[in-house]
């Protein structure tokens, strides 16, 4: 009988074979010998990410995390299914816990976990942007429906008071003639209400276009904090920070680069000033983003 780490020996190497199916048999059986080990669960939980079973993966996450909550993976794979679900609160919270045990137990995930917050935030601000899109188009089509409206109340106004006002001549051939001033007093109504509408899209439309520009691009925004940077540096192994959070994190994780963990102090960083200038003019031609510092 094999024991639960030459089990999960078999389910490393059946992962990396891409054989998915019997990885997570071998690490079933590895838990059934001993369900005490988080790495077990973890290691299952990339099966099911890679399957695409994302719910079988957070429940294996938070078995994980039960046993040992500073398991970092546990966080990663966990935020990496919530985002496939559309849990986007949800991934942005667990993957920044991932993403803070990391550092603190200055462990390299590289660029993997900030990179996987960012496309969740871009995420969830897609969907938030989707939304808005839809309520807005329901707008539109409401406020148009009332200048309709408000054009048929008109018409039949005006058709009162034209009764009213001129008599009805009728041609031997019994037919109506209408006068020509009701024909172009219904036309200039007509063409008022076309303008209304007219004037309302090109404003949603508006709307739309500056919408579809709110976005800020991955390389203007800093690898600690993920917001917009405000004063790039550059470090020696060449990654560019913002620089209240690399000293933040000089100060209070350790001195070192957060991604490429090369030893790093405060006096080794330098203005980044190409980018600073790639921000100044991506903020002089996006006026909305300022509003966002």
């Amino acid at each position: 009988m094999n024991s639960a780490d030459e089990l999960r020996a078999l389910g490393n190497k059946y992962y990396r074979q891409g054989r998915y199916l019997e990885a997570i048999e071998a690490y079933s059986k590895a838990i059934e010998r001993n369900p005490g080990i988080p790495q077990f669960y973890t290691n299952r939980a990339l099966c099911y990410n890679s399957l695409r079973a994302w719910d079988k993966a957070i429940h294996d996450c938070k078995r994980a995390i039960e046993l040992d909550s500073s398991v970092v993976k546990a966080f990663y794979f966990w935020g990496q299914a919530a985002v496939q679900l559309s849990l986007f609160d949800e991934a942005i919270k667990v993957l920044t816990r991932a993403h803070d045990l990391a550092q603190s137990q200055q462990l390299n995930f590289g660029d993997d976990i900030t990179r996987a917050i960012r496309e969740a935030s871009r995420s969830k601000f897609k969907l938030e942007e989707k939304n808005r899109q839809r309520e807005e188009n329901e707008l539109e089509v409401y406020l148009i429906n009332l200048i309709e409206q408000d054009l048929e109340r008109k018409l039949e106004r005006l058709e009162l008071k034209e009764q009213k006002e001129n008599q009805v001549i009728r041609e031997d051939d019994n037919e109506e003639e209408i006068p020509v001033k009701s024909i172009e007093d219904t036309q200039e109504l007509r063409n008022e209400s076309q303008k209304r509408k007219d004037l309302l899209h090109n404003l949603f439309s508006q709307i739309d276009d500056e919408r579809n520009e709110r976005d800020f691009p991955d390389y203007l925004c800093g690898k600690i904090s993920l917001e917009i940077l405000k004063d790039p540096v550059i470090t020696p192994s060449g990654i560019t920070y913002d620089r209240t959070d690399i000293i933040k994190h000089l100060n209070q994780v350790g001195h070192f680069d957060p991604v490429s963990r090369i030893p790093l102090t405060e006096k080794d960083l330098i203005p980044n000033l190409a980018m600073r200038e790639v921000l100044e003019h991506f903020l002089a031609t996006n006026d909305w983003a300022r509003h966002e510092l």
